[in-house]
Formats: structure tokens, sequence, C-alpha cells
């Protein structure tokens, strides 16, 4: 007999228990005095703001790019598993194929089916702060709380983690736990208390070049950096911060202020965090690790932005419309971003920024305390160690060796190094193997102290790249180049960067990014062209969701209304920042086209009679007889309300979804989140709704280049 998961059962049963033996399996036991492990990831937070191959979620069709971790790849929560450890996740969770997001999973991909008990979080590179895409364990949720009641996503994560770890407290004090904390700051929208963020103004009215050089000076001073660190020349298209107007510097400030107080807010909330670890006298045995996954974000653009929502569809946003909403930034109707300049300032004193494989996009700060096992405090290691080094150093830590098969399936080598040694002893060697860095082209290679790296113009060809070779252990920033002075060592250093990245599945090198996600969408959505959405149903994520940008589609409501009339919200896609939304007002059937913030509405010229009713929108692509020049509207797109099939008012704009609709979901019979119209969410409908239909047309033209550029910002 089996005693469950293919155990043998090694009892003995008789015809009663009188006559029979009971046996249970050992429990899985940790290693004696197993900390527990609380991994704090902050996102696109720079090397001065503490005080995978392209993206993991993206499957282009290569062994190294397939869009989910591998399963020979086991993660740090299904290593610990085997050993005894429950694992929980809070907060962000890129890992997985957002066109694998919806109510029907698979779900393998997701953190519970990677080693995680308990997930509580948000699938997507980014969220809205205060009406996130939250997911509870495998299921879609409405977030508990509005930006009006004093919601906010941070919060709420810690307030989960709290919750993850007292329960296990509670159940099971005598094993120990990980707890992956992910928030969303401080990845765009740059979403926080106005009252924080106001604070900041004048912290940062001098601006980012004097921000850089006080920076400098008291990474000298802390001796974060060394003495004889450069600073480089400021990045390629950044002004000085003296030739901007006074309206644009005003705008900045408040963009940076955005920025910094998210980060505040969440600094905040750690703090709660550990006050609890020490109140439930757990502390002492837990290891605490505080890191960032990147360099800070260049996605806001030379200017910053607003609403980030409106210039990814072609609506401009000039500094005068900037400024009239300065004090937005940072809510509930805002995706804000910092310009190129404070993104520079935040990664002082490296170069370039996230997505690039200069200093300024791969070196982040990294935190790590366990007070029963660590005797030292505050101190600093220069040692070089990378994101893949940090599995095999708590694995050694804890006691245990990587599982050579994880349910059935043997594991790969780990790639990483341990570096638990300079822990303990500052003068301890950095590692012994090569570091290899890709980034959409973008290359690099570290050895023994040096550096290679080419930075790559998009669209060019691979050859041409110009490398740089620079000696780290004594050019911290990377601004010496001994490419000239040095070639053989480069040579040699290229040499090695192809041989890593055919050893690691790096290659093919692509850096069509706007192209691979259009194609992506196309090989996902198909031929289909219809989708039926029934009452009754729960929230789409974008990605599943109809994709109407750039083609012509109609959406039709059957719906049944009593003699008194009804209101509400037949279908709706987006927030407060874009979408669309169809619904009946004041009797009257309307539609918005939400671009950045500028809604486009069509209300019905007649009001919705009683009865069984079909009420919809219409929506035909007027292309343009000429192509029209690069970069510009891409035509005029006409909207027709529909009662029954026939006409009841119509609009013209050159306004569209041309490259996005939205990063928040959809939704029939409400909307959800932040409003994509002016009304009240949820704003539910009163009617009786049957079911929502969407029809799309075959003409749909995606410009890969400007798709490329909306999607490397949402990453």
């Amino acid at each position: 007999m089996s005693a469950g998961s293919g155990t043998p059962f090694r009892g003995t049963v008789g015809k009663t228990v009188a006559e029979s033996k009971p046996w249970w399996p050992a429990a899985v036991k940790p290693p004696a005095g197993a900390p527990n492990i609380l991994v704090v990831l902050f996102d696109d937070v720079g090397f001065s703001d503490f005080g995978v191959g392209c993206l993991a979620n993206f499957d282009s069709g290569y062994p190294g790019y397939r869009g989910k971790i591998a399963r020979e790849a086991g993660t740090l929560a299904e290593m610990l598993r085997v050993h005894g450890y429950r694992n929980y996740m809070v907060g962000k969770w890129h890992v997985t194929p957002l066109t694998e997001s919806g109510a029907t999973g698979p779900f393998d991909g997701w953190p519970l089916g990677r080693g995680f008990d308990r997930f509580y979080g948000f699938l997507d590179a980014e969220t809205d702060q205060y009406a996130p895409e939250l997911v509870s364990d495998n299921t879609h949720i409405d977030p508990p709380g509005t930006c009006a009641d004093g919601y906010h996503l941070t919060e709420d994560l810690i307030d989960q983690a709290i919750r993850f770890i007292g329960d296990h407290q509670a159940d099971r004090p005598d094993i120990p736990w990980l707890t992956w904390v992910a928030p969303g700051a401080c990845h765009a929208p740059h979403q926080a208390p106005a009252d924080i963020i106001r604070s900041y103004d004048a912290e940062f009215a001098h601006g980012w070049d004097v921000e850089r050089e006080r920076r400098l000076a008291r990474q000298k001073a802390m001796g974060l950096v060394p003495q004889e660190t450069q600073m480089p020349a400021r990045n390629d298209g950044v002004k000085a911060w003296n030739d901007h107007s006074a309206d644009e510097r005003r705008v900045f400030t408040r963009l940076q202020a955005a920025f910094a107080g998210m980060l505040d807010h969440s600094d905040r909330h750690l703090a709660r965090l550990v006050s609890f670890l020490e109140a439930a006298d757990i502390r002492d045995n837990t290891v605490i690790i505080v890191m960032s996954d990147n360099g800070a974000s260049q996605e806001g653009g030379p200017l910053g932005l607003v609403n980030a929502m409106g210039p990814f569809n072609f609506k401009p946003e000039p500094i005068a419309e900037k400024l009239a909403r300065i004090d937005d930034i940072g809510g509930p109707d805002t995706h804000s971003n910092f310009p190129h300049g404070w993104a520079m300032a935040s990664n002082t004193p490296l170069r370039r920024y996230k997505q690039n494989t200069h200093g300024g996009g791969i070196r982040d700060p990294f935190v790590i305390n366990w007070p029963r096992q660590i005797a030292a405090k505050g101190e600093l290691r220069h040692q070089f160690v990378h994101a893949c080094d940090l599995t095999p150093t708590l694995l050694e830590l804890i006691g245990i060796e990587a599982p050579r098969e994880i349910a059935g399936c043997r594991q790969m080598p780990l790639e990483g190094e341990s570096f638990a040694r300079s822990i303990a002893d500052a003068t301890a060697p950095s590692k012994s193997s090569p570091q290899y860095f890709e980034m959409f082209g973008h290359r690099g290679l570290w050895q023994g102290g040096w550096k290679a790296v080419a930075y790559h113009p998009p669209g060019t060809p691979f050859e041409n790249d110009k490398w740089e070779l620079f000696h780290l252990d004594r050019d911290f920033s990377e601004t010496d180049d001994l490419a000239a002075k040095e070639p053989e060592r480069l040579a040699r250093m290229i040499a090695a960067w192809w041989g890593e990245a055919e050893m690691h599945n790096v290659l093919p090198l692509d850096d069509r990014f706007g192209p691979r996600f259009a194609e992506n969408a196309a090989r996902f959505h198909g031929a289909r062209h219809h989708f039926a959405f029934h009452a009754g149903m729960g929230h789409v994520p974008t990605d599943v969701a109809p994709d109407v940008r750039s083609r012509s589609y109609t959406i039709e409501a059957h719906v049944e209304i009593e003699e008194a009339g009804a209101g509400g919200v037949l279908i709706s896609h987006g927030d407060a920042t874009s979408g669309y939304s169809l619904y009946i007002k004041d009797g009257h059937l309307v539609h918005d086209l939400n671009i950045g913030g500028s809604h486009q509405i069509v209300r019905s010229d007649r009001k919705v009679p009683s009865g069984a009713r079909r009420l919809g929108v219409r929506v035909e692509r007027l292309v343009r007889k000429e192509p029209p020049a690069k970069g510009s509207r891409t035509g005029v797109t006409d909207y027709t309300l529909l009662i029954d099939g026939e006409a009841a008012g119509s609009l013209q704009t050159q306004l569209g979804f041309h490259t996005l609709i939205s990063w928040s979901g959809l939704d029939i019979g409400r909307d959800r989140g932040s409003p994509v119209s002016h009304y009240e969410a949820p704003f539910e409908f009163d009617g009786r709704l049957l079911r929502v239909t969407v029809t799309m047309h075959d003409d749909q033209s995606l410009d890969g280049e400007a798709v490329g550029n909306a999607q490397m910002a949402r990453q």
C-alpha cells in the first residue's frame, strides 16, 4: 500500500486495528537553527538612491527567451521547500507570460506553481498603486480600498507580508520561512501621498547637476566608492539643469519629488515590517536582504511624464500641460515618471540607465543583515557579486545544497558563486568566474576586476558596436576607456563574452523590441476575432483582453432594461489614465475614449428605451490615402453608438489606441478601478446584463517601433 505521494507504507494492515500497526512518514526537517529569510526587492532604484535574458515574461521562441523560469532552473522557494521551509510572496511577480495571466492560466508559472505557498501581488511589470491589478494566490481580486479612503498598494503589501508571517508564527513557529517582498516602488507610475511628495520639493530644487556632486561627495565620505572616483560627463542628451526654463525646472523638481516620495513611503512601511519581526521576537534569526533589480529608469524621456499614457498614443504632453497638472503628479489619475536628468542622478556616479549594460543599468546596492550569525554591523564590502550569486550564498548560509531534482525534473547547475566568505572576511576575493551581461543588444563582461562593455544603438549592425574597456578596480564609474591602450585584453574579453553567451543561451542577439512584442501579441490572439463576456465573469488582464489597438471593431452589450430605466457601466477597459468605457448615464448611451486623461465622449442622440436591447459602439479606422509622416497620428477614427444596430450618435477623432490601451484590465458590468470616465467607480450596471461581445476587424496595423517604445516603458 502507499502512504501517499508515492511513499511506500511501512506499517502493517490486518483485518482489525488490533492486528495492525500504524506508520507515519518522517516530516521534512530543516537544518537546526535554519533562519527565516526576508528578501526586499526594490524596482528601478538606482545605485545612489539608498541611502535573465531580455524580459523574464517574454517568449521570443528561443531557448533562453521562453517567457518562463525554466523547470530545470528551480526557484529559491522550490529549493527551500524540500528542506521544510514555507514560502510567501508579496508584490511584483514579473516572470509569467502576460498572455498566461488570465483566469485559465496556465498557473504553472505563477508563484504557487513555482514553490510559493501564498501569493498576494501583481503579475505585470507595473501597476497603479491606487487601483492595482491584484492577485491573491491564483485569483484576480478587487483592491480592498481606493485612493479616496487612503488605500495605497505598498501599505497593503506590507500588511499582507505581516499577515503571512504572523499566521505562520501562530501555526508553525518551529519551521523557518522565506518571505519575498517586491513592492512596485520605484517603477513608474511614481505615486505616493501628496504630503510626502511635496515635502521633497525643497530637497531637489537645486537640480540634478548639484545633486550628483552632493551624492558623490557623500558616497566618498561613507566609503561606498573609492576616493579617486570621477564623475562622468552627463549622459547623452541630458542638458545642464540651468539650461532649462524655470517652468521646466519646476515640473522636473516635482517629478523627482514623486520618485523620492514613493521610495520614502515604501521605506516607512518596510520599517513597519521590521518592527513586527522584532515584536514577534523573530528578528534575531531572520536574514534580511534589501536590493534593487537594476538601475534607475530612462523611460520618462528627456522631459519626464505626468501621464505617460497620452504620449504613448501620440498625444503630446507639452511643458505647459505638465505645469498645469503639477499638483496632480503622484495622484490616482497620473502615470508619472521623471526625466533623464534625475534618472542619471539616481545612478550617480555611474553611466547610462536601466536597459543598458554600463554601470548605471546593472549596478545596485545590496544590504544583508542576520543578527544571530553575521557579526558585521554597518560594514562595507566591495567584492564584485552578481544576482546569480545570491542563491548559492543563501544555501551556504543555511547549510543546505541545491537539490539535483525538483518534482522529478533534473536541475541545471547553478551559474553563480557563493559570496558567503566575503560576508565574514572583508579581504576575501571576488568571484573567480566571468560574468556576462546582455540587454536588447547592449553587452558587457566582467572578469578579474576588468569590464568590457558595448552600447548598442537599436537597429544598427551588431558588428558596428563600439566596445569600451575599463579597469573597474581603479575606475569605479567607467570614465577611463582603455580599449586603445589594451586592445589584446579587450579582444580576449570580447571573445570570452561570445563564449559565455553561447554557453548560457543568450544568443541569438535581437534588438527588435517592438516587433517582438507585436509578434507575441499576434501569436497569442491568432485568428481570434470574437470575444464573448458573460455576466458573472471576473476581471480580464489587459494582455488577454481584446486587442483593439490600431484597428476597427464593434462592441455590443445585450441587456434587459425595466421601464424605470437603468444606468452603469456595460464594459470598461483601463483606468483614469487611459482606456475606454461604454455605459448608460442619465438614460443615454455613452462611450468615452480616454487617451492620457483626454476624454473623447460621444453621447447618444436619444435615450435608451426599456426592454431587451443591443447597445454598442462601432469603431472604424479611416485610413489616409497617403502614409502619415513617421511618428505622427495615423489617421481619423469614427466612433458610432448603436442602439439595436441603429446609429445613435457619432464622433470622429485623431486620437486612438495606436500602441496600447491600458496597463489595467477589462471588466463588464462595472469599472472596478480608478474610473475611465466621468462617474464614480465601480458604477455597476443596475439593469440586467446578459453578455458583451467584441468583434474585431482584420485591419489591425501596429507600428512596431511605437509599440516597442510603449512596451519598453512598461518593463
